[in-house]
């Protein structure tokens, strides 16, 4: 089992979401707990780090040793990558 930790920036940016978008974007946060086995993961090639499908959203996070850390989370578009 691997240990999600989210940061502030990340819980900030969630926080401005509506209460239904919100949820389902900690409810997914949950499923990296399972890494590697877990769908809707890539490998980012222009920066270090993975990002998480969820829906319009997206959540990019790093993988150190049985942790992982969220560091953001934003809304798909021309400007996320």
């Amino acid at each position: 089992m691997m240990t999600v930790n989210i940061t502030m920036k990340a819980h900030k940016q969630i926080a401005k979401l509506n209460t239904q978008d919100m949820a389902s974007i900690y409810e997914a946060l949950e499923v990296l707990k399972d890494w590697p086995d877990i769908s809707g993961v890539k490998n980012l090639t222009n920066m270090p780090g993975y990002r998480l499908r969820i829906g319009q959203y997206r959540a990019f996070f790093d993988v150190s040793g049985d942790a992982i850390t969220v560091t953001e989370v934003k809304r798909r578009n021309e400007h996320t990558y």
